[in-house]
C-alpha cells in the first residue's frame, strides 16, 4: 500500500530508493516559501521554482505610449490606435502618442520619440514595422513592458526566426518585458464590468483561438484577461500561466497554445498553478505532428513528442481538451463550481432513452454512476410511477408540471450522499414540461453546495427556458452537447481529485549528486554507445539488479563461466555497435552443458565476424525466466530534457507499443500511475493461473532510473532496459539486457 497518493514513497521503498541519493527535502507549499528558495537548481542544473513576473502593471497600467500612433485615414495604425485610447480611457491610464512627424493623434499632443516622454510610463505599444531599434530607446527611458505587433519573424521560416533570436538578444539586455512579436490587441479588449464571480484569465498564441472562450461573457461567464502571446520571444504561456495562478480572482486559466517555449518553465508554472488549486485547461495542437527522432532503443520508439506533452500535462494536473469548444465548456465550469462533496454521478431524465443513452456515454468516460439505495429509490417512487426505473439513470417519465412534486424529486437525489453531481439532459425543448423542470433545476442549484448540471440539446437555443433560466443561474452550469457535459464534469472530479493535498515533485528532487553519479560517470563515453556490459555495469551503479554473468574471450573462459555463474545460462555478443542482437541471431539461451557452451560461443564469434560486428566479448549469463517482461528507459525529449518510460518488453516491444512516460522529477504516486496505463496491467497481477508480479521492485526500478535521468542529464542520450524480468511478488525484478548510449 502507499503511504501516500501525491509523490512519496512507502517507507520501506522510500528507504531503498533513497539510499542511492540523498534524503529528500521538506515540502514547501506556501508562496513565501517558494520565493525563499527561488533559484534554486536541480542536480541536473534544471530550475526548480520560477518566479512569477509582476504583470499587473501591463495589465492596468498608469502610463502607456503608442510609438508608431495615428490618426490618418486608411492607415492600419490608425483603428489601433484608436482601439488603445479607448482602452487606456477605461483602465484609467495616461496616454502618449509617438511619432516623429506628427503634431497630435486624436487630439493628444503627439511626442517625437520615446526619449521625450515626460514620465517613466508602464507600458510601451509598438506600432512599428521593426521594433527592434526601439528596444534600447526603451530600455533608456526605463520602460517596463512593450507590445510588438510585428510579423515577419519566426512563423515565416530561419531568417524569420533569426530576426526573432536578435529581438530577444536586444529584449534581455535592456531589462523591459516584451509581448510579441507577432501578437495582436487582445490584451487591450472591452471586457465586461457587470459581471460577478470567479473569471476566466484567458491565455492564446492565436488571438482568433480564444474568441470562442472570450464569448462567453455575453452567456454571463466573467473574464479577467487575455494574454496574446503570439511569438513568445519573452514573455511565454508560462509566465501568464504563474502569475494568473497568484491572482484572487481568477477561478480557471484557459489556454491555447501551438508551441511550448520551455518544458521545464511550463512544468514550473503548471505546479504553481496546482499548488494553488487552480485548474488549467489547454487546447495544445500537434497531436499528429510526427515528431520523429532516430533511435538505437526500443523506448527511443515508444513516444513521440506529442506522448510526451499529454503525459507532462496530465503529470502536473493540467486539463487538455481538443476542441475550443471544449475549451470553453470546461474553463467555464471549472471557474465556478464548488468543490465536490462526493463523486457520484445521478443521471436524471423525463426519457428511458435518454437517460440511458447519456449513462452509457458517462460511464464509458470513466464517470461513476452509483446506484441509489432501496430507500432512496422507495422515497423517488413516491412521485415517480412504480414501473420506471430510479436506480441511476432517474427516470421521472415527465417531469411533474403543476405542482411541488418536481422539485421534491431533484431535492431528494441532492439529498443523496453519494452523489456529488446531478446531470440533467433535455434532448429538446417541451413546453410547458421543459420550461418547469429547468426553473427547477435553477432553483435546486441555488439552495445546494452540490454540482447541478443541465445538457439543452435544443439546436435553436433561443428558447426563454435556456436563454433566461438556465443561463441567468449562476450556480447552474448549462451544456449544449452531451461529450461537453461529460468532458467537463470527468476534469471538474479529476482535478479536485489530483489538487487535494497536492504535493509538488519539485520539492523533493534531488539538488545533489549521490554517490551512484560518481561511479556511472566514469562509465561514461561521450559520443558513444556503451556495450551491454558496460551499460549493466550502469545499472549496478544506481542499485538496479542485473544477473550473474561474465564477460569472456574465449570457449574455454565460457565454460568456466557457465560453472561459476551456474546452469542453465544464456550467452549473447556483447559490443559498442549492437542494439538488437537478437534480429541477428546472437543470443543463445537455455544452456545447459559445457558443449552447449563451446558450440555457442564458436557460433556467436562467426556471426559476429560475417556481420562485421566488432566485439569486446562473450556475455555468459545466469538465465531468468520466471517473471513478466517489461521495458524500462531514458530518452531525451527537445522540449522537457530526459524522460522516463516504462510499458510492456521483450521482443515485441515495438509492435505491442504499450508504454507510458513521464517528465522528471515525480514520486512514486506517477510511477505506479504509469502503470495504471498500460493496456497490460493486468499482467502485473497475474493471468491464467499465474502469481502476481513484484510491482513493488518494477515501481522502484523506475524511481532509479528517474535518479539516473536526473543526475546524467544532457550526458546520456538514451537508455533501454529490455527485458526487465519482474519475478512474482517478493523476488524483485532484474534487467536481463540493457542498452545506453551518451551524447
Amino acid at each position: 500500500m502507499l503511504g501516500s497518493t501525491h509523490g512519496t514513497l512507502t517507507s520501506d521503498l522510500r528507504a531503498r530508493v533513497v539510499a542511492c541519493g540523498e534524503q529528500p527535502r521538506n515540502a514547501v507549499h506556501d508562496t513565501a516559501a517558494i520565493t525563499a528558495v527561488d533559484g534554486d537548481l536541480d542536480v541536473s542544473g534544471r530550475p526548480l521554482y520560477a518566479s512569477v513576473p509582476d504583470l499587473d502593471r501591463f495589465f492596468r497600467p498608469a502610463s502607456v505610449a503608442v510609438v508608431g500612433a495615428s490618426d490618418a485615414d486608411g492607415r492600419p495604425n490608425t483603428g489601433i490606435t484608436r482601439q488603445l485610447v479607448d482602452w487606456a480611457g477605461r483602465v484609467g491610464a495616461r496616454l502618449y502618442p509617438v511619432h516623429p512627424s506628427r503634431e497630435s493623434v486624436f487630439g493628444l499632443r503627439c511626442l517625437p520619440s520615446v526619449a521625450e516622454l515626460p514620465e517613466q510610463v508602464d507600458l510601451a505599444v509598438l506600432l512599428v514595422g521593426d521594433p527592434l531599434p526601439v528596444i534600447g530607446e526603451l530600455a533608456e527611458a526605463k520602460v517596463k513592458f512593450a507590445v510588438a505587433f510585428a510579423s515577419g519573424y519566426a512563423e515565416t521560416g530561419q531568417e524569420g526566426a533569426a530576426a526573432q533570436t536578435r529581438l530577444a538578444a536586444a529584449v534581455e539586455r535592456s531589462g523591459l518585458r516584451l509581448l510579441g512579436p507577432n501578437t495582436n490587441l487582445n490584451a487591450f479588449e472591452k471586457f465586461r464590468e457587470d459581471l460577478e464571480g470567479p473569471a476566466i484569465a484567458l491565455i492564446t498564441q492565436s488571438g482568433h483561438q480564444g474568441r470562442p472562450v472570450f464569448a462567453l461573457q455575453e452567456l454571463g461567464i466573467r473574464l479577467s484577461h487575455w494574454a496574446p502571446t503570439g511569438n513568445e520571444a519573452d514573455l511565454e504561456t508560462a509566465d501568464f500561466i504563474s502569475y494568473f495562478a497568484e491572482r484572487p480572482e481568477v477561478g480557471a486559466i484557459a489556454c491555447y497554445v501551438e508551441g511550448i517555449k520551455d518544458g521545464r518553465s511550463f512544468l514550473l508554472a503548471a505546479d504553481r498553478a496546482a499548488r494553488r488549486g487552480v485548474p488549467v485547461v489547454a487546447v495544445k495542437v500537434g497531436r499528429t505532428e510526427a515528431g520523429a527522432r532516430m533511435a538505437a532503443s526500443h523506448t527511443g520508439k515508444l513516444t513521440g513528442a506529442d506522448q510526451v506533452v499529454d503525459a507532462a500535462m496530465r503529470q502536473f494536473g493540467v486539463i487538455r481538451v481538443d476542441g475550443l469548444d471544449e475549451l470553453q465548456d470546461t474553463a467555464a465550469l471549472l471557474a465556478r463550481a464548488r468543490r465536490p462533496v462526493a463523486e457520484g454521478v445521478v443521471v436524471y431524465s423525463i426519457s428511458g432513452g435518454t437517460g440511458a443513452h447519456f449513462s452509457d456515454l458517462a460511464t464509458a468516460a470513466g464517470l461513476k454512476l452509483p446506484q441509489l439505495s432501496a430507500a432512496k429509490q422507495a422515497e423517488l417512487h413516491t412521485w415517480i410511477p412504480e414501473y420506471l426505473s430510479v436506480a441511476n439513470p432517474v427516470d421521472n417519465g415527465g417531469h411533474p408540471v403543476g405542482d411541488w412534486r418536481g422539485r421534491r424529486i431533484i431535492d431528494a437525489i441532492l439529498d443523496d450522499p453519494s452523489v456529488g453531481v446531478l446531470i440533467c439532459p433535455i434532448t429538446g425543448p417541451f413546453p410547458p414540461m421543459s420550461d418547469k423542470l429547468a426553473q427547477d433545476l435553477a432553483d435546486a442549484a441555488e439552495t445546494t453546495d452540490k454540482l447541478v448540471c443541465v445538457v439543452w440539446g435544443s439546436p435553436v437555443g433561443t428558447e426563454a427556458a435556456y436563454r433566461e433560466t438556465l443561463l441567468g443561474s449562476s450556480r447552474l452550469a448549462t451544456f449544449r452537447t452531451f461529450g461537453n457535459c461529460i468532458t467537463a464534469v470527468r476534469a471538474y472530479l479529476d482535478h479536485h481529485r489530483f489538487t487535494t493535498g497536492y504535493l509538488s515533485p519539485f520539492d523533493e528532487a534531488p539538488r545533489t549528486p549521490s554517490p551512484s553519479f560518481r561511479k556511472a560517470q566514469a562509465l561514461m563515453r561521450p559520443g558513444k554507445q556503451l556495450s551491454e556490459h558496460a551499460a549493466k555495469s550502469l545499472l549496478r551503479a544506481y542499485g538496479i539488479r542485473v544477473p550473474r554473468e561474465q564477460l569472456v574471450t574465449s570457449a574455454a573462459a565460457a565454460v568456466r563461466a557457465a560453472g561459476l555463474v551456474g546452469y542453465p545460462v544464456v550467452m549473447k555478443a556483447s559490443g559498442t555497435q549492437l542494439a538488437h542482437k537478437t534480429e541477428l541471431g546472437l543470443v543463445k539461451v537455455g544452456l545447459t552443458s559445457a558443449s552447449q557452451v563451446r558450440d555457442a560461443y564458436r557460433e556467436l564469434t562467426d556471426i559476429a565476424r560475417y556481420e562485421d560486428v566488432d566485439l569486446d566479448g562473450i556475455l555468459v549469463c545466469q538465465m531468468v525466466e520466471r517473471g513478466v517482461e517489461m521495458v524500462v528507459g531514458v530518452t531525451q525529449d527537445a522540449l522537457f530534457g530526459p524522460t522516463v518510460t516504462v510499458g510492456l518488453g521483450g521482443v515485441l516491444v515495438e509492435v505491442l507499443h504499450d508504454a507510458a512516460v513521464r517528465v522528471p522529477p515525480f514520486g512514486e504516486d506517477q510511477a505506479r500511475a504509469m502503470l495504471g496505463e498500460l493496456r497490460g496491467r493486468a499482467l502485473l497481477e497475474g493471468v491464467r493461473g499465474g502469481p502476481p508480479v513484484d510491482v513493488d521492485a518494477l515501481v522502484e526500478v523506475v524511481l532509479r532510473i528517474q535518479r539516473m535521468a536526473l543526475e546524467l542529464g544532457d550526458e546520456l542520450s538514451e537508455l533501454d532496459i529490455n527485458p526487465l524480468m519482474v519475478l512474482p511478488r517478493g523476488q524483485g525484478a532484474v534487467a536481463l539486457d540493457a542498452l545506453a548510449v551518451c551524447r
